[in-house]
């Protein structure tokens, strides 16, 4: 038997749909790039993605403020300093097979590869606000919104996040133009889009034509009745319809590991490599692998790390008897949180975290 030094990689991404079109790519081919490749970086969508002259885009900003503005992307580009932030992007999604297998969800079936780590680069949306000037009655909210294309659920794509992390200089919170330090392609919302790390992907707004600063929430279909964690009992959309103002939108996302590869390289060892991503409280300190159903752990070494904002990427070497098997994997943050062994099951299928398994 061979033993490959190397775990399967491939770079065709798996649609999961195509109207919209939506893919993602393998994992095991993920986790090799610290910054994700535009060829694998997955596509969400929830309409037609189209093609726009940069030349010929505005972004409106308004609502409580002093001044109302319209701004091209050159002058976006000219009138504030550039900023850069490494950042995971990930949809809230993440891993929803797993959680369909305990039972059904609705929702666009994804597996652990509906995430991408980049280096973003535009300017501070807080140096536009403040350009703009915040109204002095204390408003609460920053809604996005892009009417550049069209949206299956809504007349728009929209979506929104508290004032004071829009604001604060050390959330990064950006309007963007390039991704990798390439200019931010069609696909993945260029010209401009919003990146707000930490956050869910559903608050990235792409094709960013509109900013609102307002006492409440965008009341855009995607913040008023979707990502929202509904609890267990709440099981169809028809039982979910008026309940959804009951529970919060969501902002971060939990704590995660999921394994990308685990392949022998000799007939007694085995090579796992996979990511973790930060969840509300604190950057990763520790992945941990099992090949027991979690009797022993492991640690694991960490490959890559970059700021606060950044997944994380692990790779273990680690004892194993028997021709197959199969591994687990934990993240541990820097103030003791560790994945649970089980994922909590909601009809949206968002948020799932359970400890990752791949059979090797």
């Amino acid at each position: 038997m061979d033993y490959s030094s190397e775990p399967p990689h491939s770079d065709r991404l798996l649609v999961q749909g195509q109207y919209p079109f939506n893919a993602e790519p393998p994992v095991a081919s993920l986790v090799e790039f610290s910054y994700t490749p535009e060829e694998l970086f997955y596509c969400r969508n929830h309409g037609p993605v189209r093609e726009f002259v940069e030349e010929e885009y505005n972004i409106t900003v308004k609502g409580a403020v002093e001044r109302e503005l319209s701004i091209s992307i050159s002058q976006l580009k000219g009138m504030f300093p550039k900023a850069r932030v490494v950042a995971a992007l990930q949809c809230a999604g993440n891993r929803r097979n797993e959680m369909a297998a305990i039972k059904p969800v609705h929702g666009v079936g994804w597996n652990g590869g509906v995430i991408a780590n980049c280096v973003w680069g535009g300017v501070r949306l807080r140096d536009v606000l403040e350009h703009a000037g915040i109204r002095a009655d204390a408003p609460l909210h920053v809604c996005f919104a892009s009417f550049a294309t069209l949206c299956q659920d809504d007349e728009y794509y929209g979506a929104s996040i508290p004032l004071e992390k829009a604001l604060r200089h050390e959330d990064d919170v950006l309007l963007a133009f390039e991704m990798n330090d390439e200019p931010l392609s069609a696909e993945h919302g260029g010209p401009v889009r919003v990146v707000v790390p930490g956050y869910l992907g559903a608050r990235w707004v792409k094709w960013l034509d509109t900013v609102t600063v307002s006492h409440e929430e965008s009341l855009n279909f995607y913040q008023q009745r979707d990502y929202r964690i509904l609890p267990p009992e709440i099981q169809s959309k028809e039982q979910a319809r008026p309940v959804w103002s009951k529970y919060p939108s969501m902002k971060a996302l939990p704590l995660n590991s999921v394994i990308g590869s685990a392949y022998k390289i000799s007939p007694t060892r085995l090579r796992a490599k996979g990511y973790a991503i930060l969840g509300e409280c604190g950057n990763i300190v520790a992945v941990e692998v099992s090949v027991d159903d979690g009797t022993t752990w492991h640690p694991s070494r960490i490959t890559y790390q970059e700021g606060k904002w950044s997944w994380t990427l692990w790779e273990a070497e680690i004892p194993v008897t028997g021709s197959s098997g199969e591994i687990w994997a934990r993240a541990r943050d820097e103030n003791s949180n560790v994945q649970p062994k089980e994922g909590a099951w909601n009809m949206r299928g968002v948020a799932f975290n359970a400890i990752s398994r791949l059979k090797w």
